[in-house]
């Protein structure tokens, strides 16, 4: 019992850091360790990746709060985009909670595999944007971005992110500054992860096996509050790394933290 314990709170405390720094929820981090200590704590083999991605975004909420917070009092989160993506972000999350619950768990888990990997190659070998390594300072704001928004959302919830993988490029490619979307990125996840979390919670489709004591819905919130407290911790301190690193160096960790955790899901079936 110990040691899955100990698992989600060093999982959680680097979701945190990668928060911050990332402007992610580190969910994907969070549902590589998730789907390795929940069958220790009683969750049924056949649930257990659907309760790991309803799980992180439920760890999501409370990390990305933090982080969020840090940035908006720092000045950097462009509101303008914010308000054309966070109404698809909350839509899209619904319906991608909703399209989680009906795939198998082992499509689940190599469809999460396959995203990271997908993911980490556009981020380490992708074409960048067109607009300078600093960014043209430009704060798009269209109505296109809420259709983006929804397309975010929708796959965030199904893989168990806050969608920074995807909003922060977005938005590096409009023009917008890599420590902008990153701040941005912190708070459209925190819409997502809520938008999603409620509705695992609040699931239509019933998990077919009895869950442990503390699951509301797909939820399991003992394993979600170890998490979120090791993720509090860190997203500060993740928030200053990123006011403090370049932008390149921003990619590449972020490319190689997705090769990583996409091996540990991968090891996880």
């Amino acid at each position: 019992m110990l040691l899955p314990i100990v698992v989600l709170l060093l999982a959680g405390a680097a979701a945190g850091f990668l928060s911050g720094l990332l402007g992610i929820g580190g969910g994907l981090l969070v549902v590589a360790a998730l789907s390795l200590a929940l069958p220790a704590l009683g969750v049924p083999g056949a649930e257990v990746m659907r309760v790991s991605v309803a799980t992180s975004m439920a760890t999501i909420v409370l990390t990305l709060l933090v982080s969020a917070t840090a940035h908006i009092r720092r000045g950097t989160v462009v509101w303008s985009s914010w308000i054309w993506l966070a109404p698809g972000m909350v839509i899209g999350g619904v319906v991608g909670a909703h399209l989680a619950q009906l795939l198998s768990a082992r499509t689940l888990r190599w469809g999460i595999t396959a995203f990271c990997a997908l993911t980490a190659w556009r981020m380490a070998f992708g074409r960048k944007a067109t607009a300078s390594a600093q960014g043209t300072g430009v704060a798009p704001r269209s109505p296109w971005l809420l259709s983006a928004g929804a397309g975010i959302g929708a796959i965030s919830a199904m893989v168990g992110i806050g969608g920074g993988s995807m909003t922060v490029p977005l938005l590096v490619s409009l023009g917008v500054r890599p420590i902008q979307a990153v701040s941005t990125s912190a708070v459209c996840g925190l819409v997502i992860a809520i938008a999603g979390a409620v509705s695992y919670a609040l699931s239509v489709h019933a998990p077919p096996q009895a869950l442990p004591w503390g699951s509301v819905g797909y939820l399991y919130l003992p394993a979600a509050a170890v998490a979120a407290a090791g993720s509090m911790t860190l997203a500060p301190v993740g928030t200053r790394a990123a006011h403090a690193l370049p932008s390149t160096a921003l990619r590449r960790v972020f490319a190689l933290f997705l090769l990583v955790v996409g091996g540990l899901i991968a090891a996880g079936g």
